[in-house]
């Protein structure tokens, strides 16, 4: 059973840091193997196309890491950080755009047995998924599921009718992008004030 399941019009909207922000209080869902997990999205990071600094397609790059991100928005772009964990983007705006935003953490609500279980973890603690690494990891997300739809069967999002009001997010720099200079500085991370389940950080 889906609840509101976000439709593929809401990723090709043309604000990537409107869409970060309205991200936050959405659910991210994956059925895998026939297991079910999820939880509401808590954090985000923006990432602006090809004249962000920060964003991977800065300058038009194109490789055949980032050839993904100049799809049309609703597609994930899965990649291995540091070669340990899969971090889990969202590609947004029309073609060629390469707008993405990161999905940084969730708060756990579905199937928090499989999610203990991926992590290896006998309490819900934030460990299980405050950080872009452990929650792809938790919600069984990997390289297989570079350029998957998401408005199909295996990862999707849903509203669920939580409302943020403003004064709830926080708006902050991003993390590990000290390389992209003045863009290193953009509030373009945005979270839920006093959620226990947003990223520390490094």
């Amino acid at each position: 059973m889906y609840f509101n399941k976000i439709s593929k019009e809401y990723f090709i909207g043309p604000d990537v840091v409107a869409l970060s922000r309205d991200l936050l209080g959405k659910y991210l869902m994956t059925d895998l193997d026939g297991l079910i997990t999820g939880g509401m999205i808590v954090e985000t990071e923006a990432y602006a196309g090809r004249k962000d600094k920060a964003c991977h397609a800065h300058m038009n790059k194109r490789t055949n890491r980032t050839r993904i991100m100049y799809e049309e928005g609703g597609v994930a772009y899965v990649y291995l950080c540091y070669g340990i964990h899969y971090l889990f983007n969202i590609i947004t705006n029309v073609a060629g755009m390469a707008d993405a935003i990161l999905i940084r953490a969730i708060e756990p609500k579905v199937g928090i047995d499989v999610m203990l279980q991926r992590r290896k973890l006998d309490k819900k603690i934030p460990r299980l998924t405050a950080g872009p690494g452990v929650m792809s990891q938790a919600l069984g997300i990997n390289k297989t599921h570079y350029g998957e739809s998401l408005v199909g069967d295996l990862i999707w999002l849903e509203d669920r009718g939580v409302k943020v009001k403003s004064d709830e997010i926080i708006a902050s720099t991003r993390i590990g992008v000290d390389y992209a200079e003045e863009d290193a500085l953009l509030p373009w991370r945005f979270s839920l004030k006093n959620n226990c389940w947003v990223s520390k950080g490094r």
